[in-house]
């Protein structure tokens, strides 16, 4: 007789005996059970559904610790990357010990005409029969000289000394409204930041100290006393760029710059004369002021005529127009338009070679 579990027909032959046989070393522990996703439908679900007899149950929900505990590691981690990448691209560098700025040594001499000052209502005629016949007129006459890189200084950043020295030159004597008095931004902006608090003191305190003239710093003339004949400033001069020591560039301008003038309020057919002014500066230039395009002025020697040695020449310069003669004498004469005639005198004599010959 089979057993309770085998089929009406008896057991197959060679199947084992009883069908617990097969399963009966098998366990379910409760965990199992649970875990278990079929589930089977109840007598009116399947009569009023027609459903099949079991269903799928939803996955059992899984606990939302771990997965914060992910997200938090990733915020962390993110957090984390950022920082270090920041620390190493941040555009901004870590500020350095900063060495104080070398003021600024500035020496500016009058220089006296020996006669009457030359004049014509033809400014053209004037710049012909002069020295400055040959001289090209504004930024043009302030060109950049061949850049060759240094032992510690590239060629970009040697141009970059040479180009900012240029753009002081220009803004600084061949701007119409730096020369008349009413732009001093321009300038300033130019100058390294640790310099340009003695640049502000000169301006409000101007005196002849060596260290606090305005003319040492721009030109500038009064325009109650005289304006610009031409805005087209003559200019011819040199730069000169060369490595003062590993970290430092230093740059050398001499030019001579000439201005074309009438008196103040004065229309066109009165005699215009002309102002000479001879300037030679020196410039340093660290790593972080070729960056910010700016410079450090250290020496300034100007020599400026036709003028009277008794006029104070730090706040602006006094020209001798067309017919006027200086009151006093000075030390023997000057040639603005021959490099190398800087010399200590507070006063000096214009030469008659550097005067228009009409």
């Amino acid at each position: 007789m089979g057993e309770p579990s085998d089929p009406p027909e008896g057991t197959p032959e060679g199947a084992p005996r009883g069908g617990d046989d097969e399963y009966r070393s098998v366990v379910f522990d409760e965990t199992f059970v649970r875990a278990a996703r079929l589930q089977e439908f109840s007598a009116q679900e399947r009569i009023t559904d027609h459903t099949p007899a079991v269903r799928r149950l939803p996955p059992a929900r899984r606990s939302g610790l771990s997965r914060q505990a992910l997200v938090l590691v990733l915020l962390i981690a993110v957090a984390f990357g950022t920082a270090v990448y920041m620390g190493v691209r941040h555009p901004y560098r870590t500020p350095v010990a900063e060495r104080p700025a070398e003021p600024l040594r500035m020496t500016v001499v009058p220089l006296a005409p020996e006669g009457a000052v030359p004049g014509s209502r033809d400014v053209d005629q004037l710049y012909a029969h002069s020295p400055a016949a040959h001289f090209r007129a504004g930024a043009g006459g302030v060109p950049l000289p061949p850049a060759r890189r240094t032992a510690n200084f590239s060629d970009d950043q040697v141009v970059s000394a040479l180009l900012t020295a240029r753009d002081y030159v220009v803004r600084s004597a061949l701007d119409p409204a730096v020369v008349t008095g009413r732009e001093t931004r321009a300038v300033r902006m130019l100058l390294d930041s640790r310099q340009q608090e003695q640049f502000d003191e000169s301006l409000d305190r101007p005196v002849a100290d060596g260290r606090h003239a305005v003319t040492g710093w721009l030109v500038r003339f009064d325009p109650a006393h005289v304006r610009l004949a031409d805005p087209h400033i003559r200019v011819q001069g040199t730069l000169q760029a060369a490595e003062a020591d590993s970290g430092t560039l230093e740059v050398t301008t001499g030019h001579t710059v000439v201005y074309a003038l009438r008196p103040a309020g004065a229309g066109p057919d009165t005699e215009a004369s002309l102002f000479t002014v001879r300037r030679e500066l020196r410039f340093r230039f660290d790593r972080e002021d070729l960056r910010l395009h700016q410079a450090e002025l250290v020496v300034s020697h100007v020599q400026a005529g036709p003028q009277s040695c008794a006029q104070d020449p730090a706040p602006r310069l006094h020209p001798l127009l067309a017919g006027q003669r200086a009151p006093h004498t000075a030390p023997p004469g000057t040639d603005p338009y021959a490099p190398g005639t800087a010399g200590p005198a507070l006063c000096g004599t214009l030469a008659d070679a550097a005067q228009p010959r009409l």
